[in-house]
């Protein structure tokens, strides 16, 4: 993996979240992001440092563009710059999550069985998904956490939500999948199955049919991210997936 396809990565992600949102505002260090249709949204609603920053000035400078919201979001792209912000961040009240960049690696499969679906037809098992996670949450800002999704079609050059369906038609796994062709990028995210369907292969239908459309679109460069503490990590890595960089995210409220 060289430096240079991990800052084509960075570079993604930045401008991904340049474009899905309805507003950016440039800021010492990277931009703020918003989207008042999504204003429960704290990923429609953040600040990402994207360069080089004073850590020290981060607090300021995340109070300063998110002042008017109740909660604030902090992505930091690069690993050293992410750890720099660690210790003003947690001392101003913020918690600290390590996210993991994951390439595959190796020939993309041969085939997958999922589908391209509408945000229609997933709107259902991800609203009852977030609800599970979130019980006490009003209806809106499930709404805003379900149908913030849309936003995302303006993010990338190809936009695709995929799902992979039981016999009886319901849809068990889903994902989204992003791809850019002309830099042979592409991002598989928010891969999810519902409780009542695990461990019965739909999220691998839909892994495989990502990595094969993102194969079929000439993109390389096949990454996901995955949280550094929890248990997916491993999941991937055993469908080829490898560590090959490190992002940080930072919230309060």
């Amino acid at each position: 993996m060289s430096n240079s396809e991990l800052q084509r990565i960075n570079s993604f992600l930045s401008g991904f979240a340049r474009r899905q949102a309805a507003r950016s505002v440039d800021l010492p260090g990277g931009f703020a992001v918003y989207d008042d249709a999504f204003a429960h949204s704290r990923a429609n609603n953040q600040v990402i440092i994207d360069t080089v920053v004073d850590s020290e000035a981060v607090p300021a400078i995340a109070e300063e563009a998110l002042g008017h919201l109740p909660h604030r979001l902090i992505s930091v792209l690069d690993h050293e710059v992410g750890m720099a912000c660690a210790q003003p961040l947690i001392r101003d009240g913020y918690t600290h999550s390590t996210y993991l960049v994951m390439l595959h690696a190796g020939p993309a499969p041969a085939s997958g069985s999922a589908e391209e679906l509408d945000l229609d037809a997933i709107r259902i098992p991800f609203t009852r998904r977030w609800r599970g996670l979130l019980p006490d949450v009003d209806d809106e800002v499930i709404r805003h956490l379900v149908d913030r999704r849309e936003a995302r079609r303006r993010g990338a050059d190809i936009v695709q939500f995929l799902g992979a369906r039981t016999e009886e038609g319901e849809v068990a796994s889903w994902a989204d999948l992003y791809l850019d062709p002309a830099t042979g990028t592409a991002q598989i995210e928010d891969l999810i199955t519902s409780e009542a369907h695990l461990r019965r292969g739909y999220a691998d239908a839909v892994l495989t049919t990502a990595l094969r459309l993102a194969a079929d679109k000439d993109c390389g460069t096949r990454f996901l991210t995955a949280d550094a503490a929890d248990w997916p990590r491993h999941w991937y890595e055993r469908r080829g997936f490898s560590v090959v960089g490190h992002s940080h995210c930072f919230e309060r409220g």
